[in-house]
């Protein structure tokens, strides 16, 4: 018998690892249920009103305004999941995971879950198959144009969950992206494709000697970290340079940096180390920060990679296919070391003499 309050073992967790064969292929192929159900208790908010006590079925259902025995289901199937967890007197509390749904957690996962299950990927996913005959993504199939196109002129609010993902990503990464970083001797720094710029804000408080550069397309700089902006603290600091980097990078520096964007198809891939290798001068740092999938501590980046075929006809790389690219691009890569459990840095240098490649 259980005290009131504690929770049923039977309520919560994963299928037990002793399950069979067949039973764990199931519990594989039943991953869309757990992924919407994810999804549908972020949108219903259900995370944000559960406060710090146990709360009824009827107390969370009239707080996020539905009918209880759907809610009850939902929740019994994220408590197999450990998100949220039933109580043997049939309340609900949080887990260590439920609470990263909440918007204002810190590390919150909330933008990061609405983005992965938008309604264009379960559009994209059963055509998984034929992106990997053929190699190509299926986004650009389905809807008569590339990715980045039918987010803002045909999805804007699946545009603004995309922004606001990125933003999150990238804000929970900059203070570790900044620690690592030796910056001796450089005097200007790049963030090529830095999005809002919360790497480059945290790297210029980090180093108050230090100007930097925020390139990205019109749309993201307009919207910059508004440590960046006129009247921030940093604006003095810091250049918003709207751009694509796969066309042109129109800035020299002492050090580019060039985090999670080399996701794209090889070709945009090779035109934009290409543009910064034509712009740097002889002896520039390149900084090359991505999420490998050969060395990655969960399957969350072999997901993403099927996500980038699917998408923009992408990829997540090996430490071997980045390092490539980069030398091919003409790049010196001197050293390869992780950044914290998930990033991986390739530093490189351009060199004196343009090689063949840079051409």
């Amino acid at each position: 018998m259980t005290t009131a309050g504690t929770t049923t073992p039977a309520a919560v967790g994963p299928a037990p690892a002793g399950l069979p064969p067949a039973m764990r292929l199931r519990e594989v192929v039943f991953g869309a249920a757990r992924a919407a159900s994810v999804r549908a208790a972020v949108r219903l908010r259900i995370a944000d009103v559960l406060g710090e006590r146990p709360a009824s079925l009827g107390e969370l259902a009239s707080a996020v305004d539905v009918e209880p025995d759907p809610l009850r289901r939902l929740l019994r199937s994220l408590a197999c999941c450990q998100i949220f967890a039933e109580t043997d007197d049939g309340r609900f509390r949080h887990t260590e995971m439920s609470r990263l749904l909440r918007e204002d957690a810190p590390g919150s996962l909330r933008n990061i879950a609405l983005w992965c299950t938008e309604p264009w990927t379960w559009e994209a996913w059963p055509l998984l198959d034929r992106a990997v005959r053929t190699g190509g993504c299926v986004v650009e199939e389905i809807h008569g144009k590339d990715f980045f196109a039918y987010l803002h002129e045909d999805a804007p609010e699946s545009a603004r969950v995309f922004d606001a993902a990125m933003t999150t990503s990238s804000r929970q990464s900059a203070a570790d992206v900044a620690a690592f970083l030796d910056l001796d001797g450089v005097k200007e720094v790049v963030d090529i494709g830095g999005g809002q710029g919360q790497v480059l804000a945290n790297v210029l408080e980090k180093h108050p000697a230090l100007h930097g550069v925020l390139l990205d397309l019109p749309q993201v700089v307009a919207h910059a970290d508004p440590r960046l902006r006129d009247g921030g603290p940093l604006a003095s600091r810091a250049t918003l340079v709207p751009g694509d980097c796969r066309r042109e990078v129109p800035v020299e520096a002492d050090l580019y940096l060039i985090k999670n964007i080399l996701e794209w198809d090889d070709e945009s891939t090779r035109r934009t180390l290409a543009n910064v290798v034509a712009a740097a001068r002889p002896g520039a740092r390149v900084v090359v920060i991505e999420n490998l999938v050969d060395h990655s501590p969960s399957s969350f980046t072999t997901a993403m990679d099927l996500l980038l075929l699917l998408n923009v006809g992408g990829r997540k790389h090996t430490e071997d296919s980045m390092r490539t690219r980069m030398t091919e691009a003409g790049l010196n890569v001197t050293d390869i070391r992780p950044v914290n459990g998930t990033l991986h840095a390739f530093d490189s240098t351009v060199p004196a003499i343009t090689p063949t490649a840079r051409r």
